[in-house]
């Protein structure tokens, strides 16, 4: 499990406007995956606002459409497992490649929840579930919150 090292990060979210965006495929892992940005952004008091796209695709366009329409930062949330196609590696690499381009474009941040996985396994052990190892969901938040306090502070 990749979790090992991972920082312990707790940020003071309020004034901040935060937009979770997250797809429907794979609905009990992505579930556990929204229940946990959503409850590390209650913790961190930052305003939230959700929006449901069709899939790990579509991540980048809704992300910046939020971010230019005033969310702060953006937690992105989507589940993309390997098949017997290479499906895979181009959604993959679009959701990702597409996600950083809209951080840079924008100068906001982009929480990384997308979970790029082998199986349905890996999902439930990183979606925050009960039993699961990881909270993933949680951490892209957390790590959203945390970037955009940073990028307001260097621009203050």
């Amino acid at each position: 499990m990749s979790g090992a090292g991972s920082p312990t990060i707790t940020s003071d979210g309020r004034g901040l406007k935060v937009t979770i965006v997250a797809g429907q495929w794979h609905e009990e892992i992505t579930n556990g995956l929204l229940e946990g940005a959503r409850r590390a952004l209650a913790e961190a008091g930052a305003e939230v606002s959700e929006v449901r796209v069709p899939g790990s695709f579509e991540l980048p366009v809704a992300s910046k459409a939020a971010l230019d329409a005033g969310a702060d930062a953006v937690v992105a949330l989507g589940v993309i497992i390997r098949g017997g196609t290479p499906h895979f590696e181009y959604v993959a690499d679009a959701a990702t490649s597409g996600l950083t381009q809209v951080s840079i474009a924008t100068g906001k941040p982009v929480g990384f929840g997308v979970l790029t996985l082998e199986d349905e396994q890996q999902g439930l052990d990183r979606a925050g579930l009960p039993g699961s190892k990881e909270d993933k969901g949680a951490e892209a938040a957390e790590a959203a919150v945390a970037t955009a306090i940073v990028l307001r502070d260097i621009r203050a």
